[in-house]
């Protein structure tokens, strides 16, 4: 896998700016934003920081080389598919007040990150098997940064190139990754991918949230592209 696009990016700092991003935006958050709808259809921004909380559990095994036993875990009690897995999680912490939820979180992701950041570039556990550090940490990182704007937290103006370069850079690896067939070439604030009956250019934020399927009837891009370039789970 050429992961050229992410050569000269930091996954580890990424990640580090994501989780502050958020640890900042939920402790000040009052108590009526928890229950405002996020982007993800059902999910409140209460149900995005309980899918964050339990999400560490995930990363956690990959760090620690017991994936198969999570995932067997998660079938065991009714996950059989991702879906299934992340409402009973959700269910499971309906309990945890805010405070708790955002201090749950913080310990887990700071504890996730050291050790990402540990590892380097070594290998890690995933549902897949063994696969590099870096690119794990760099998926993790993307997700921190969907479910940050999934909640509405604010991106700073001098921080939006930067994040939008890393995140458009990521989203063209990641899409590379999980759809080998289609070409997809990187150019100055926007990405061309041709194949499987496309040929579109699209600008770097359309490109983020087409390849984490945060693109709706609203897009100019039909619906049969929307789904082809969504590659989340």
């Amino acid at each position: 896998m050429d992961d050229h696009e992410l050569a000269d990016l930091d996954p580890f700092d990424a990640l580090d700016r994501e989780a502050a991003r958020i640890d900042a935006y939920l402790s000040s958050l009052p108590e009526a934003g928890w229950t405002r709808p996020s982007r993800c259809a059902g999910w409140s921004t209460r149900d995005v920081v309980a899918h964050l909380v339990a999400a560490e559990r995930y990363h956690h095994a990959c760090l620690d080389g017991t994936v198969e036993a999570f995932l067997r875990e998660q079938r065991d009690r009714g996950g059989v598919d991702l879906a299934a897995a992340n409402a009973l999680d959700i269910a499971r912490l309906a309990d945890r007040s805010p405070v708790q939820l955002i201090a749950a979180w913080r310990d887990a992701s700071a504890d996730t990150r050291r050790r990402f950041r540990e590892r380097d570039d070594g290998v890690v556990d995933t549902s897949i098997g063994e696969y590099p550090n870096r690119w794990q940490a760099f998926h993790v990182a993307g997700e921190l940064a969907t479910h940050a704007d999934d909640m509405s937290a604010p991106v700073l103006a001098d921080e939006r190139v930067e994040r939008m370069t890393w995140r458009a850079a990521y989203s063209r690896f990641a899409l590379t990754e999980e759809k080998p067939d289609l070409v997809i070439e990187g150019q100055v604030g926007r990405t061309r991918v041709r194949g499987q009956g496309i040929d579109i250019t699209l600008e770097d934020d359309e490109l983020v949230e087409a390849v984490a399927g945060r693109l709706d009837d609203s897009s100019r891009l039909d619906q049969p592209t929307r789904a082809m370039l969504d590659i989340m789970p």
